[in-house]
């Protein structure tokens, strides 16, 4: 008789045994007890061959969803990569896998799991029960007692209208306990990515591949199979102990020839499936620079078409697929070898129990029944015995999975650690009080300049961070308000370099930065972003604690790049960003969160950061639109609540004179300009920087421009470093006409 759902076929050989065929999905483990089906846990990744070309499928429909990925490092000789030892998954495991059960969530996870456990206890209560009434069945059927029979079919009908709704619920149970730890999980992990410039890190120093990927489908893997493992070891424990029981009181001989045979063919599946962790921990590398690759191709489209670059985008694709086609050959060829065993292994079992217990029934020893009961129970305890056979590619999947998650885990770690010990010496940035008080010369008697200080820098040495080359050698200046400074030199001397130093992005040299603001904003500063003590340094007072993230917006500091950062959301956030970022973003199909938990909601801006101005007005923002001439967009856009992909249908000088808008909301003390307005036009750039001199906001600018001359009133010339020459490679003088007089030992 054959028995077919809709997403999977199940070829019924006898009343008690099954072959399960996958239609699309993955092996699953099953067994019938006299006509009840009860499959074993589905592990959320995929099994069998792990349907690698649905991967690939995902890999292109995916990237939509998902935040674009950084770039991968490049390529380590893969083939060289060594299987994590069995100490390691372990330390990696329940690294990653902790944190939840002892959180701020563990009492709802718990009380869930332990839900999950019972209703898994339940289960093979039920199972055991089915397994005597299909004894009793078979048994009213060989003796054709058609009284009997008809009584043991109305208990069957009615465990199964009762019996069904138990696994409904242990699944559905199980799947809501998976999706809140991994929703757990992925806040989790994207905070401390986001923490401590973490993923800036990561990415400019290619330290791990694809942490996107890893965020994304690695956690959503990791969560639901760590769940289903956990459940298939509870349920195997459960149904060793309650069928070892049927199965010894039928006939012990046949309880060894299970022992024997599921060693036997544990030892065998590890030889064969050996090299399947590194065949899938490189498949999920190489597919997920596949989708890199795509979504390359789509933030840049337009370049690309002007550049006429189709044929070589064709080709890069193609090389990464290929690489990733290569990978999963092999992996089809290793998962092939080791399903010629573990079929054999399945299909063998159909009739061994039978084999071993028919010479009883043939002496009239046992009846039929206990035959089919006697198979019943050496499948279920062989399923338990067999679990590294059954779920061998499973088991390296989810460990190539813990492989990821747990490097992935250390480099986070590392980023948040106090020191980095390959940093012999580190550039020193930290945020002071400045007392509004009059700056008096050693004596304090004689007034110097009542300006406010804003930026010290002292003896600052700059070197990249990876090749350590240096950029700048001992360079010390001051800027006071309206002391509007001019980085000029040529490509690669270090200009951008200067402001990541500044930014607190780079920190790999020797000096010290200081940035300065006055009573009036927040008494509490932090020190450098790299150092997680967050120590205060304050000009007047001695050094506390800061508790909270460090924000320079808040602390009157800004930064605008030259190619601005549009977010996803509406151009109202665009305006908001960074300062105010409390603004819920629509769900882009118009519907409304439902089910959703506690901890996702997070922390308001307005609650993680201390001495921000006051949020803008709607009025406000019109208004900042018209000052750097962006009126129009909103006729054209039709409201500040419109969505857009705004990288994509602003142009680059529009999304500058948009930075410009963030920048007069947010109304700094000192901006950081990198070629700001290297897409606008002479009279744009003038009035964007009449602009932001009117509001009193003092600014150094990066740039090239020989107009920029007379919106500043100091210049700082960088040379190209000389390698051979221990001497300073940079210059300081005023712009004003006639007054050119050198500041470089200020």
């Amino acid at each position: 008789m054959i028995v077919e759902t809709q997403a999977h076929r199940l070829v019924l050989l006898s009343a008690s045994t099954c072959i399960y065929t996958p239609s699309s999905q993955s092996h699953k483990s099953c067994h019938v007890q006299a006509g009840l089906f009860t499959p074993r846990f589905p592990l959320p990744i995929s099994t069998g061959l792990r349907t690698w070309t649905y991967r690939f499928k995902l890999a292109v429909t995916d990237s939509s969803l998902s935040a674009p990925p950084t770039p991968p490092p490049p390529d380590k000789d893969d083939a060289q990569r060594k299987v994590p030892e069995l100490q390691t998954l372990f330390r990696r495991f329940w690294k990653v896998a902790a944190p939840y059960w002892f959180s701020d969530d563990k009492v709802q996870a718990r009380l869930q799991l332990g839900a999950v456990f019972a209703l898994t206890l339940a289960t093979t209560g039920i199972s055991v029960g089915f397994n005597f009434l299909g004894r009793d069945f078979y048994n009213a059927l060989a003796n054709k007692d058609q009284e009997q029979f008809t009584k043991q079919l109305l208990y069957y009908l009615g465990g199964f209208a009762g019996g069904i709704p138990f696994f409904v619920l242990r699944d559905y149970a199980r799947e809501i306990l998976a999706l809140r730890w991994r929703s757990w999980m992925t806040k989790y992990y994207m905070e401390r990515y986001l923490k401590n410039q973490a993923f800036y890190k990561i990415q400019s120093q290619s330290i791990i591949d694809n942490p996107d990927q890893r965020i994304v489908d690695d956690l959503s893997s990791f969560t639901g199979t760590a769940l289903s493992f956990s459940l298939i070891l509870f349920n195997a424990a459960v149904d060793l102990i309650s069928f070892s029981n049927i199965l010894y009181g039928i006939y012990p001989p046949l309880f060894v020839v299970l022992l024997l045979y599921s060693v036997g063919g544990t030892a065998i599946s590890v030889y064969l499936g050996r090299g399947l962790v590194t065949l899938n921990f490189l498949q999920e590398k190489k597919e997920a620079d596949f989708r890199y690759g795509l979504v390359r191709v789509r933030e840049n489209a337009e370049s690309i078409a002007f550049y006429g670059g189709e044929e070589n985008e064709m080709q890069l694709l193609l090389q990464r697929f290929r690489s990733a086609f290569e990978n999963l050959t092999q992996l089809l060829i290793s998962s092939r070898n080791l399903e010629f065993f573990t079929n054999g292994y399945r299909y063998l079992i159909q009739i061994l129990p039978a084999a071993v217990v028919a010479p009883m029934y043939f002496s009239g020893k046992i009846e039929f029944g206990v035959i089919n009961q006697s198979v019943s129970a050496f499948n279920h305890i062989l399923g338990d015995f067999s679990l590294i056979v059954y779920q061998f590619q499973s088991i390296s999947a989810f460990s190539a999975v813990i492989d990821r998650l747990g490097e992935f885990d250390d480099v986070l770690d590392s980023s948040s650690s106090k020191q980095l010990p390959e940093l012999s010496e580190e550039i020193s940035l930290s945020y002071c009080n400045y007392r509004s008080s009059l700056i008096l010369e050693f004596n304090g008697s004689i007034p110097v300049d009542s300006r406010q200080k804003l930026l010290s820098i002292e003896n600052l040495t700059l070197q990249t961070p990876t090749s350590k080359a240096t950029l700048i050698r001992d360079l010390s200046l001051v800027i006071n308000e309206k002391d509007h400074l001019l980085v000029m030199g040529p490509s690669g001397s270090g200009k951008t370099s200067l402001l990541r130093a500044l930014s607190g992005l780079w920190n790999v040299g020797r000096g010290k930065i200081t940035f300065y603001l006055n009573d009036g904003d927040d008494p509490q500063l932090p020190t450098s972003s790299e150092l997680p003590a967050n120590e205060i340094n304050t000009s007047h007072e001695n050094a506390g604690e800061l508790e909270g993230p460090i924000n320079r917006n808040s602390r009157g500091i800004f930064f605008l790049p030259q190619r601005p950062y549009m977010v996803l959301g509406t151009l109202r956030q665009q305006l908001l960003y960074p300062t105010w970022a409390d603004d819920k973003t629509p769900m882009s199909d118009g519907t409304k969160p439902v089910g959703s938990v506690s901890f996702l909601m997070g922390k308001t801006n307005s609650e993680n950061v201390r001495g921000k101005p006051g949020k803008p007005t709607t009025d406000d923002l019109i208004q900042v639109l018209e000052n750097v001439r962006l009126g129009y967009i909103l006729s054209q856009f039709g409201s500040l609540d419109s969505t857009y992909e705004w990288s994509s249908v602003l142009s680059l000088g529009e999304q500058q004179r948009l930075a410009f808008a963030r920048l007069l909301l947010s109304k700094p003390k000192l901006v950081l300009l990198d070629e700001s307005t290297s897409a606008l036009d002479e009279v744009n750039e003038a009035h964007l920087y009449r602009q932001i001199e009117a509001a009193g906001i003092t600014y150094v600018s990066v740039g090239h421009r020989r107009t920029l001359y007379k919106h500043h009133n100091m210049v700082l010339r960088i040379s190209t470093a000389d390698l051979n020459r221990n001497k300073r490679n940079w210059d300081i003088e005023s712009i004003n006409p006639g007054a050119l007089y050198n500041l470089s030992s200020q």
